[in-house]
């Protein structure tokens, strides 16, 4: 059993309400799509098939109209020859394609009336379409995020980057190993570059103390 059972169903619908309800949104949205388009392969088969009788009806009353003035030709013919019985009989036989041309008229203008509201159906039934569409859209969309999204707080909740961090930590570990091991054989061995600053520093040192006895044997003098 399909979701509507007619075709106001579908453009009386709510599509809101209809999801809503839905314990598989994105299944429901599927079969109402599904059965919108199947409806409107048929509305649009309808269409064909009015249009096609309308032409038929056309054809009809054309012909119609044709004997209408061939027995208005012929009945004109008759009485131009004084055959009055023959001009009536003709009348009447304009008379009877005159009556079938306005109830094909009829029948014509109830199928035009007919094609627009099915017209008017298939435009509804497109807008409901379209909309039915463009929410499978935003919810395909809004899943795909979801998904995406979940996997990310999946793989920020499992230990792997823990793992992975320790590792790193680890790893930097050893390398602070080796570099104080290559520091350790420099130890108390002495630089060109080394032994050249402790010359400057003896410099400094000397000069300090020279000024420092200058300073005290005028203090000297002077007491």
């Amino acid at each position: 059993m399909g979701i509507f059972s007619r075709f106001s169903d579908i453009i009386n619908s709510n599509i809101n309400s209809l999801l809503d309800k839905a314990e598989d949104p994105e299944k429901m949205v599927r079969l109402i799509i599904q059965e919108m388009e199947d409806t409107l392969v048929e509305v649009r088969s309808s269409s064909a098939k009015t249009i096609a009788e309308k032409k038929d009806l056309q054809r009809l009353i054309n012909r119609l109209q044709g004997e209408v003035t061939d027995w208005q030709a012929k009945a004109e013919l008759a009485l131009s020859k004084e055959r009055e019985d023959l001009a009536r009989s003709a009348l009447i036989e304009r008379q009877k394609s005159a009556e079938k041309a306005e109830l094909v008229s009829a029948d014509i203008a109830n199928l035009d009336e007919h094609i627009s509201k099915l017209q008017s159906e298939v435009s509804q039934l497109q807008e409901k379409l379209a909309d039915a569409k463009a929410r499978q859209k935003a919810m395909l969309m809004r899943q795909s995020t979801v998904t995406s999204r979940l996997e990310v707080k999946k793989t920020l909740d499992s230990n792997r980057i823990n793992d992975a961090m320790y590792k790193f930590e680890r790893y930097e570990q050893k390398i602070d190993s080796l570099e104080a091991q290559v520091e350790s054989y420099d130890l108390g061995k002495k630089t060109l570059k080394d032994e050249f600053a402790e010359l400057a520093a003896q410099d400094k040192i000397d000069n300090e103390l020279a000024a420092l006895k200058a300073k005290v044997n005028q203090q000297d003098k002077d007491a």
